[in-house]
């Protein structure tokens, strides 16, 4: 009785140790199955960090976009429709300015250490260097025969005495001016006469010279538009003309110059950028222009446009930039505090400019302009 019992014992506790043997193993298996498996995950997620992760090349790419987009903003700024607030006169108003954006961008490129961010601004620099780069040096070339300037002396001008002394003392031989009104007319008359012993004033525009005028008239450049346009009588249209043309006599010969004061533009929340009445005179001087028989023109005035603006295509098909041709930088013109346009042109043809510049402020919001040129 006691030897089975024993047996008994004996074969229960084998079997108890064959159990935990088999089930340690099973479960060391089962580890090792386990942490395989983790391996294998947690490589495989290694390997889809490092393919998903964005190389030199995939980063920054809205950056990259922006920069292409504002490259062909320079390069195709004359396809931006002004049917839509006059976008396309506006862009080109400012057009220059557009070049500081190439900086940030490639600023921000660096920063994002992005390959395609830093080299899609190359596009946009290329196109500003090939549009402005030859603005940003000197052109000037020694002085010249005759030295012309242009103000627009402000209608509000609170001190029209002092700006015609600092016009006096720039020693232009011929100074156009705009926005000449009734009240201030006499002061600048008065004012100019010692230095300038000839001059004409028709409506808010004129000329002051050293050297003798003829054939002078007003330009109608089109500032009455309409059917009532024709019904008003000629001193009414006079009295607001913004345009003229006279002759000057020099050693070299006649030289036609005219002084004009096109339409002002307005920038306002409803119709945009508004440049109906100054792209309508824009267009009747340029035909003038055409016109014109003398091959020596100068045009001098304020056009509240620059030279990229198609507004004045017609014009500058024909007339070049003094500033351009001879000029040192933008020749900014307005506003005076902190010019950002030039807006105010002194254009030629037949002649040539020695040099071109901007003189200092006076009391108008406008800076005045000056040229050299010779024969």
């Amino acid at each position: 009785m006691c030897r089975g019992g024993s047996g008994r014992r004996e074969g229960t506790a084998g079997s108890r140790r064959a159990g935990r043997r088999e089930g340690t193993a099973g479960s060391r298996r089962a580890g090792r199955r386990d942490g395989t498996a983790g391996s294998r995950r947690a490589g495989i997620r290694r390997v889809m960090r490092i393919v998903s992760r964005p190389g030199p090349w995939k980063r920054g790419l809205p950056l990259a976009a922006s920069a292409l987009l504002l490259g062909l903003l320079l390069l195709l700024h004359a396809w931006i429709p002004n049917r839509i607030g006059g976008l396309g006169s506006l862009v080109e108003t400012f057009l220059p300015w557009f070049g500081l954006f190439v900086p940030v961008l490639l600023l921000a490129g660096l920063w994002r250490r992005s390959a395609a961010a830093v080299a899609a601004p190359l596009l946009p620099a290329v196109v500003w260097l090939a549009l402005f780069g030859g603005l940003l040096g000197d052109k000037s070339h020694g002085t010249g025969d005759l030295t012309v300037v242009s103000h627009n002396v402000g209608a509000e001008n609170p001190d029209p005495a002092g700006t015609a002394r600092d016009l006096a003392a720039s020693g232009a031989d011929l100074l156009a001016l705009q926005e000449v009104t009734p009240e201030a007319k006499g002061t600048y008359e008065r004012e100019l006469a010692r230095a300038f012993p000839y001059h004409s004033v028709q409506g808010t525009v004129g000329l002051w010279s050293r050297l003798p005028l003829s054939d002078t008239r007003p330009v109608d450049i089109k500032m009455d538009y309409g059917p009532l346009a024709d019904t008003k009588p000629a001193d009414v249209k006079l009295s607001y003309n913004r345009a003229l043309r006279t002759t000057v006599t020099t050693d070299h010969g006649p030289l036609a110059v005219y002084v004009a004061h096109l339409g002002s533009v307005r920038l306002n929340p409803r119709s945009g950028f508004w440049t109906t009445t100054r792209d309508r005179n824009a267009q009747a001087l340029a035909e003038a222009v055409t016109a014109e028989k003398n091959e020596r023109v100068l045009l001098l005035g304020d056009l509240n446009a620059t030279t990229d603006d198609r507004a004045l295509a017609d014009l500058t098909s024909q007339l070049r930039s003094t500033q351009e041709t001879a000029g040192d930088g933008f020749g900014f013109s307005w506003p005076a505090p902190l010019p950002t346009a030039r807006i105010d042109q002194i254009l030629f043809r037949g002649v040539r400019p020695n040099s071109s510049w901007v003189l200092a402020a006076t009391t108008s919001d406008h800076l005045p302009v000056a040229a050299d040129i010779s024969w």
